[in-house]
């Protein structure tokens, strides 16, 4: 499973989105330092999520970003750099 099929199969179950879209853009920042001394060779580093989600209803915008950064610490702790979140409530 990629990580980007980690990434939405996660978020489907947490959050039961109404939209849900989770571009990789690796590609955009290839050779990019991935830490001090390295350089990811996998890609799959960056990452723009776009979700509606009832579940944020009431949410400020902090929240709704430390709800998905913590659902995808698993994620981030293996070696995705970056994730671009725009998380919204329905309107």
């Amino acid at each position: 499973m990629t990580i980007k099929e980690r990434i939405t199969t996660k978020l489907t179950a947490a959050f039961s989105p109404v939209s849900l879209d989770v571009v990789d853009e690796s590609h955009q920042h290839a050779g990019h330092a991935f830490h001090p001394g390295g350089v990811e060779p996998r890609g799959e580093t960056h990452f723009r999520i776009k979700i509606v989600s009832g579940v944020f209803v009431g949410k400020s915008r902090i929240d709704r970003h430390r709800m998905i950064n913590a659902m995808l610490a698993q994620e981030l702790d293996d070696g995705v750099h970056a994730l671009a979140i725009e998380a919204r409530a329905p309107d």
